[in-house]
Order: structure tokens, then C-alpha cells, then sequence
């Protein structure tokens, strides 16, 4: 949807379902108006690439300034956040609104499984304004600047959007950790996520889940029906399928026996992994490794 209004221009570019993008450019010299609802399960990201605007808040009550090259970065689920938005003359802004759920699925690949609203972080609200830098202005430009007319266009806003939001999240640091940048108060998950790393860098000789338990921090019961909701087996069950796919893939490189892979994985004798790993595939390592060669 794109609509011209003097020297003004405004452009929504729908990403996918629940992710679209606003682009308002008013190169005129009077102040313009925009008004749109969004409900609660929204976050909004808003930059003010060149320029001023302000948000109004609860019927005008409260006015928010974005200034020139800030961002501000809003999400509350007590309450809908409607866009009632005053662009002043000579400026230029990127509006990108992501729902709580897919925004959440960027930060973990267990997202669908995950009750990140839970009872203790659902009512919990985020307010963040913020300069902003260099790299993430040169995408902001670019998807101001993208031609409306392109056949490519929406596909290119689509890629820069994921761009941007890859830097504005970036913090430079060990990125491993995949969880929403506000939304960390799901400690155990992390633990959980934590102990799926611990037995598979051990998986040769894993820890009891006791072990498990205490080197993590959380209690058994919480983490058997923890790991089990968020990877879909138990903790020894996803260890064994885990241990037979590098099984597969160690058979595959060709670089060991059957006897050094079975160490590997954890198994002591031949016999016992043979039969584990036939148990998985349906057929036996050596056969397995001549089916590759055939």
C-alpha cells in the first residue's frame, strides 16, 4: 500500500503475516498525521532517520520525541500501543512492527515450544530509545530509498528488514545465547538449553541426570519435563539419536572403523554399539557404510 500526499510519501510493505514495515517521508514544509491500532502483541521499532516526530500516547496524555538519528523500541502486553504519530517537516522514518511470537523466533529455534509469556514475564512491559549507528543507517537509507516501482521491491525491503534487525540486536558479543534480547527472565530455558550442550559435549561418558541437575542449577523434576517439552524426548532418549546421527555422519566421512566410532559415541564394546545403531537405522554399521560405497 503506498500513498503520495504533496511532497509527502508513505509506504507499507507487508514482510509476512504479522511483520510488516512502514516507510513516511514528509519532504514538506507543514506537519503531517498518521493514526493506525495496533494491538498488544506487537513489539514497534520506530527510527527517525532524518528529522523529528513524536508519538502521542493515552488520548495525547503523554508525548514521546524521537529525535534525529534515535530510535525507540516499544512493547507492552497490558495494554494496546496504537500509532498516533506527528511527522514534522523534513523527515524521514522506518516503522517496523513484528509480533511478540515471531519476533521470539528469531532468537531460538525452540520458540514454538517455549511459554515465553509465562505467568512470570507476560505482564512485563519495554521502553528503549536509543542512537543510531552507522551500519544500521545505511539499511534504514536503503529501504527509504528503495524504487516503488521495482518488481524486486518488496523483496529487497524484505532482506534489508532482516538486515536491520540483525543489527540492531547485534551486541557484538558471544551471540550464542538464543533468547529474546528483553524477554530473559526464562532462566530455564537456558538451563535446559545448558544441559542439552553439557551431554553432548560429554557424550561418551554423560553425567547422570542428578549430575545433570546440580551442574545446571535446576531441579530434577524441572529439568526432565523442561527438556522434554522443549526438544520432545528425554534427556537419554535425545542423547541416543543424537549419538547415532554422529555415528552416521562419522561412518560417512570414512576416516574411521567401526570400532573407533563406537568409542566415540560412547561405547565400549563393538558388540553393544552394532546392535544400538541397528536398533536406530535398521541395519548394521559395516552394512551401512557398504551401502555408501555401492
Amino acid at each position: 500500500m503506498s500513498k503520495n500526499i504533496a511532497e509527502s510519501t508513505f509506504r507499507e510493505v507487508s514482510i509476512e503475516q504479522g511483520f510488516f514495515v512502514l516507510k513516511f517521508q514528509n519532504n514538506s514544509d507543514k506537519t503531517e498525521f498518521f493514526k493506525r491500532d495496533i494491538d498488544n502483541s506487537y513489539i514497534q521499532l520506530h527510527y527517525c532517520v532524518k528529522g523529528n516526530c513524536k508519538f502521542h500516547f493515552n488520548n495525547n496524555s503523554y508525548t514521546f520525541n524521537v529525535l534525529d538519528k534515535h530510535s525507540i523500541f516499544l512493547y507492552n502486553p497490558q495494554q494496546d500501543l496504537p500509532i498516533n504519530l506527528e511527522i514534522l517537516p523534513k523527515t524521514s522514518l522506518v516503522s517496523v512492527l513484528i509480533s511478540i511470537e515471531k519476533f521470539h523466533a528469531f532468537f531460538s529455534k525452540e520458540a514454538s515450544y517455549i511459554p515465553f509469556l509465562s505467568e512470570n514475564n507476560k505482564n512485563k512491559k519495554y521502553y528503549d530509545n536509543a542512537e543510531i549507528n552507522a551500519n544500521v543507517l545505511l539499511v534504514l537509507q536503503q529501504i527509504l530509498t528503495a524504487k516503488n516501482q521495482s518488481s524486486m521491491r518488496d523483496l529487497y525491503i524484505k532482506g534489508k528488514t532482516y538486515e536491520l534487525l540483525s543489527l540492531h540486536f547485534d551486541s557484538g558479543e558471544n551471540t550464542n545465547e538464543e533468547y529474546c534480547p528483553f524477554l530473559v527472565d526464562d532462566r530455564e530455558v537456558l538451563k535446559i538449553r545448558k544441559a542439552k550442550d553439557i551431554i553432548i559435549a560429554r557424550m561418551s561418558e554423560p553425567p547422570s541426570l542428578q549430575d545433570l541437575s546440580n551442574e545446571v542449577g535446576l531441579n530434577l523434576k524441572k529439568l526432565k519435563e523442561g527438556f522434554k517439552q522443549i526438544y520432545g524426548d528425554t534427556v537419554y532418549s535425545f542423547l541416543f539419536d543424537y549419538k547415532m546421527d554422529h555415528a552416521r555422519k562419522l561412518l560417512e566421512s570414512n576416516q574411521y572403523n567401526v570400532n573407533e566410532v563406537g568409542l566415540q559415541v560412547g561405547y565400549s564394546t563393538s558388540s553393544h554399539f552394532i546392535s544400538a545403531f541397528k536398533k536406530k537405522f535398521g541395519t548394521t554399521p559395516k552394512q551401512y557404510v557398504m551401502s555408501l560405497q555401492q
